[in-house]
């Protein structure tokens, strides 16, 4: 294993980017590795773009800058996301990418999970919430939050050797919630780096939401279903990419 693995995150304000690298982080730490992380965010002072740079090692090397030219592990969560951080990849990068790209949400970024699951995603260009009932989660008659885009090939960089795509958004949306999108990206990012148990990962998940599951302990459950699905969905792309 390499010394210091350098992850970085992209991805719209309101995706998640910044909890789902903390909860990283928070997770190495107490797994007796070293972390750093540090948020970025675009010039814009709406609508920007979302960027956290995670380092994690176990070698007993000291992380020196918070931030890095080329990413080891790069996941690109937009189509702007793909376009911004094409020179952080080079040709050993583990280039992932959502390939049901979303439009920019007008959510708090630090929204983790489901702990406001009362209420749809908003629509990207509404301020309102529609308040639903607890069974109406996901459901496809909720304004349109998954508008697809069309990824050009240009903004994939064409040096990088490993790239990877999945339909996070439209296993949130069909299998489960949308809300639990991000909790799948933690899962993904824990499947691919491979150097942070899955157990510490839900530990400090369960930190990060103690609050919420006090008061809803069904969303621990989802939740943590969330989790393994984006585990397992990058443990299966892994595989056959080894087996291809």
């Amino acid at each position: 294993m390499q010394d210091i693995i350098k992850i970085l995150l992209a991805g719209e304000g309101g995706q998640g980017i910044q909890s789902i690298a903390e909860i990283l982080a928070e997770a190495a730490n107490h797994s007796q590795k070293e972390a750093l992380y540090i948020p970025n965010f675009g010039v814009e002072q709406r609508g920007g773009i979302s960027m956290a740079y995670l380092q994690i090692t176990d070698s007993g090397k000291k992380i020196g800058a918070p931030k890095f030219e080329l990413a080891d592990f790069l996941i690109a969560l937009s189509s702007r996301a793909l376009s911004r951080t094409r020179h952080h990849a080079g040709k050993d990068t583990v280039y992932i990418y959502d390939n049901s790209l979303i439009e920019p949400a007008q959510v708090n970024d630090e929204i983790i999970g489901i702990q406001y699951f009362e209420s749809t995603p908003p629509c990207p260009i509404s301020r309102e919430e529609v308040k639903v009932g607890e069974e109406d989660l996901g459901d496809n008659r909720s304004c349109n939050f998954y508008h697809r885009n069309e990824v050009s090939e240009k903004k994939i960089p064409r040096n990088v050797k490993h790239i990877l795509s999945f339909p996070a958004n439209d296993i949130a949306k069909n299998e489960l919630t949308p809300r639990v999108f991000n909790i799948m990206i933690l899962g993904v990012v824990a499947a691919a780096i491979n150097i942070v148990p899955l157990a510490a990962i839900e530990q400090a998940l369960e930190n990060k939401l103690a609050a919420k599951y006090k008061k809803n302990g069904s969303l621990r459950e989802l939740n943590n279903k969330a989790l393994i699905r984006g585990y397992e969905l990058m443990s299966t792309l892994f595989k056959g990419e080894t087996n291809g």
